[in-house]
């Protein structure tokens, strides 16, 4: 079921993709606000991230007693992010813009595959490790999965506001055809 939820999640994204060109998709909605291509970048860092901290749990017990904060285990119990803007690390502010929307979508069909496939290790593993996360202490491997997802759909709501703005800005984006 979580391979299903996770995949039904990054085809939104996917989906969304198709009503952008990439000046659209590198568009700021203001002074040190992202472009939706930079939330993109950041769902796509991210995730990187955290499937690395996945193979640090599948690969070890190491921290197994170890515990998340009670903000953490909230989070993972409601399967969702609080409903609020969180200010993100320091780090956040050099999020790269896309090189293109192929690339994007490139990288989101790829997370695809690689959600199924870590979902199978994650299941056949012998360990049962944590990695510590910045903020919310020790997740395990399913946690960190889940947490991965709910970062995804957390961006959403943002999403939402860059793309009224992009309504606003540029009107509603018709692709162009060669059509001759």
């Amino acid at each position: 079921m979580r391979v299903k939820d996770y995949h039904h999640t990054i085809n939104i994204w996917l989906q969304s993709l198709e009503a952008y060109d990439i000046a659209r998709l590198l568009a700021q909605p203001g002074p040190g606000a992202w472009s939706l291509g930079q939330v993109y970048m950041h769902i796509l860092e991210e995730t990187d991230f955290y499937f690395s901290q996945i193979r640090i749990c599948l690969a070890s017990n190491d921290h197994a007693m170890e515990d998340c904060t009670s903000e953490a285990k909230a989070m993972l119990r409601n399967n969702a992010f609080p409903d609020a803007i969180l200010e993100g690390p320091p780090s956040n502010a050099f999020v790269r813009q896309p090189g293109s929307k192929q690339f994007l979508v490139d990288r989101l069909v790829r997370l695809k595959t690689l959600v199924a496939e870590t979902d199978l290790l994650i299941g056949r593993s012998l360990f049962h490790g944590k990695a510590k996360h910045p903020g919310l202490h020790y997740l395990c491997a399913e946690e960190w999965f889940q947490f991965s997802e709910m970062h995804f759909r957390h961006h959403l709501r943002q999403k939402a506001r860059i793309e009224s703005f992009l309504e606003r800005t540029f009107g509603k984006y018709e692709p162009q055809t060669n059509l001759k």
